[in-house]
C-alpha cells in the first residue's frame, strides 16, 4: 500500500482551515453574546433608575396628599403602574435572553454544518 503525500497534505490543510473556521465561529458566537449581554444589562439599569423615579415621585406626592383616600389611590396607582411596567420590561428581557441565545448560536451552527459536510464528503 502506497502513501499519498499529496492527499496527505490536502486533508492536512483541509483539517487546519476546518479548526481555524471552528475556532473564528467560537469567537464571533462569543462576540455576540457578550454584546447582548451588555444590552440586557443596560436594559436593567436603565429600567431600575426609572422605577427608582417613579418610586421618588410617587412618594412626593404622598406626602403632600390631603387625606387618607388620595394617598390610597395615589399608593394603588403606583402600583398598578409599577407592575405593569415590571411586567413590560420582563417581557423584554426574555425576549432579549432568547434573542441573544439565536444570535450566539449562528456562527456556531453554521460551522458545524460546515463540519460535518467536509467530514462526510471525505
Amino acid at each position: 500500500m502506497e502513501f499519498d503525500k499529496t492527499a496527505l497534505d490536502k486533508a492536512t490543510q483541509d483539517f487546519q482551515k476546518l479548526g481555524k473556521d471552528n475556532y473564528e465561529a467560537v469567537v464571533k458566537s462569543y462576540g455576540q453574546m457578550n454584546k447582548g449581554f451588555q444590552d440586557i444589562g443596560t436594559s436593567f439599569t436603565d429600567y431600575t433608575k426609572q422605577a427608582f423615579a417613579d418610586a421618588t415621585a410617587t412618594f412626593e406626592k404622598l406626602v403632600g396628599a390631603k387625606s387618607l383616600e388620595h394617598a390610597i389611590e395615589i399608593q394603588s396607582q403606583y402600583a398598578k403602574t409599577a407592575y405593569e411596567t415590571w411586567m413590560a420590561e420582563m417581557t423584554k428581557i426574555g425576549e432579549m435572553y432568547a434573542s441573544v441565545a439565536r444570535d450566539a448560536y449562528k456562527p456556531v451552527e453554521k460551522a458545524v454544518a460546515k463540519t460535518t459536510a467536509t467530514v462526510t464528503a471525505s
